[in-house]
């Protein structure tokens, strides 16, 4: 910036400024609303489905695990059943955790060993 000398290059100066911080004012403002609404829950929530939805990387771990988690329910009830014992019930649940593990970490042995079963069932009905 030059040196000023008169008082009408100062007014400009003054002006030029002053609207200079009323246009960074208003960016500031959009910058705030749009930071608003991003921290907003519904919107978080939207996103991170959203995310979810379009990374084909995190629904196969998703479906991975619902499916681990789904099996491990389904082999607990299986195991206990409506005992009362509580020995039956403790091994029942360690019995869940590692059926649970197994499927949710190894998906692809599983799905490879669901095709084969399938194949086969469906091979002798013909």
């Amino acid at each position: 910036m030059k040196n000023i000398s008169s008082n009408a290059e100062l007014q400009v100066a003054i002006q030029l400024l002053e609207a200079e911080q009323a246009n960074k004012l208003r960016l500031m403002k959009i910058q705030f609303h749009l930071a608003y609404e991003n921290l907003k829950p519904v919107n978080l929530i939207e996103s991170t489905l959203k995310e979810i939805s379009t990374s084909p990387y995190l629904l196969n771990n998703l479906l991975s695990a619902s499916v681990g988690l789904l099996t491990g329910y389904v082999s607990n009830k299986a195991f206990t059943r409506n005992s009362t014992n509580k020995f039956r019930k403790f091994l029942g649940i360690i019995m869940q955790f590692g059926v649970t593990n197994l499927i949710a970490q190894n998906p692809k042995t599983m799905k490879s060993l669901g095709q084969y079963i399938s194949q086969h069932i469906f091979n002798k009905e013909k």
